[in-house]
């Protein structure tokens, strides 16, 4: 046992400092112990070497980037996508998380986090680094974090822009990912980034494929169907009827819409995510409207929209009625109609996606898509993928009239 402690030790001071030549007698030496020790010490010593041999690794980023990085990782800050990093990574992918912006996560989904928190305890012990889009964002308590990279989000990435630059400066790398634009080649990408970081490669070809069979589903049927595009308006409803918020052209909730062959009022109007004069809406007259929700204004607004983690349905109902009755909807094809859907507004920009997806081509097409079930694809996913199971209401479609 003192000799394999020796070795280990002085193997880790070698690694750290680089000398190869040393490494090589390192390694003769410890071939001619491995017939001595035990099947246990043996896996515990490789188990410990792993993270030992850390090595340099390029990764190249949403962005085209190529980062160099120190894989596998001991310090991880997530700046975002911690649920994806999770379904990637495996139940072990947040043992070397050092941080995170915590608000994104306690104050966009609270019920969320209620439920994460407990099934990971973990999670209440990280050091939060703050919000970009409140600007509390802090680069230096990364710093003081000395992390071995960054995992942010493309719109986080490029909000922030020169304020990284110390992170640059330090030699901490930054990895860009990107799930917001709701397309499939940056959603693939952006798994694949998150398995090469974790090591777990296989799983994420293994998401991807869920995914990717997913859209070429949805794809195949509305080809082959060849049917008139609907007019598809999407909002999100955190402001209540009585405030337009924003809807979404080329992100998200909008390139949802594209993707599945609707035809999204909004995207010559909005380039990414804002609102837009309410006369437009009418003026278009969609044929399908959708409003999202989440949980926090469930208290912070009595009419406005909510959707997700422990969400009564006659709730989510009652509050998605209220926008039928804004001026001028009742004239609306969608309205009179009885097409008007809700849906949990955090499904979106993320690994488990697929469900939203299933969504939308089936608020848009609901005859060649009665068989989905997305609270199903949703449920599923974090069954399979993730330690907690959501329960709630995600998804609202209209009930017979």
């Amino acid at each position: 046992t003192i000799t394999i402690y020796f070795i280990i030790k002085n193997d880790f001071y070698l690694n750290r400092f680089s000398h190869h030549f040393n490494k090589v007698i390192y390694m003769a030496k410890f071939s001619r112990l491995l017939p001595k020790m035990s099947a246990v010490a043996l896996s515990t010593l490789l188990a410990i070497s792993t993270n030992v041999f850390a090595k340099p690794t390029e990764v190249t980023d949403i962005l085209d980037r190529k980062v160099t990085v120190e894989l596998p990782a001991k310090r991880v800050v997530l700046a975002f996508n911690y649920q994806d990093y999770m379904a990637v990574g495996g139940k072990h992918a947040l043992d070397n998380v050092v941080g995170f912006s915590k608000a994104v996560w306690t104050n966009w989904t609270p019920a969320s986090w209620a439920k994460f928190s407990k099934a990971i305890p973990k999670l209440n012990e990280l050091e939060d680094v703050g919000e970009v889009e409140v600007g509390t964002f802090s680069v230096e308590k990364i710093l003081a974090l000395k992390p071995d990279f960054v995992l942010m989000a493309d719109w986080q990435y490029k909000a922030l822009d020169s304020d990284l630059e110390p992170l640059e400066q330090a030699g901490i790398p930054v990895v860009v990912v990107d799930y917001l634009a709701q397309t499939v080649d940056k959603h693939v990408r952006s798994t694949e980034i998150i398995g090469q970081l974790t090591g777990q490669e296989a799983k994420a070809k293994a998401l991807n494929d869920e995914y990717k069979a997913v859209v070429k589903d949805i794809q195949d049927r509305v080809a082959k169907a060849n049917l008139p595009k609907p007019k598809v308006y999407v909002e999100f409803g955190n402001k209540g009827p009585a405030e337009h918020s924003f809807t979404f052209g080329k992100s998200m909730w909008g390139a949802m819409i594209n993707l599945v062959g609707g035809d999204n009022i909004a995207k010559q109007a909005v380039e990414f995510y804002s609102p837009i004069n309410p006369e437009l809406v009418v003026a278009a007259k969609p044929d399908v409207i959708l409003i999202t929700g989440r949980e926090t204004e469930l208290k912070k607004n009595p009419n406005a929209m909510v959707a997700g983690f422990n969400i009564e349905e006659a709730e989510a109902r009652k509050r998605l009625a209220g926008f039928a009755a804004r001026p001028g909807w009742s004239e609306l094809p969608a309205i009179k109609n009885n097409r008007l859907y809700g849906a949990y507004h955090a499904n979106s920009r993320t690994i488990s996606d697929s469900a939203s997806i299933q969504f939308v081509a089936k608020a848009i097409y609901p005859e060649l898509f009665k068989d989905l079930d997305p609270t199903k694809t949703y449920q599923d996913f974090y069954r399979k993928n993730l330690p907690i199971v959501p329960q709630g209401t995600f998804y609202l479609e209209p009930v017979s009239k």
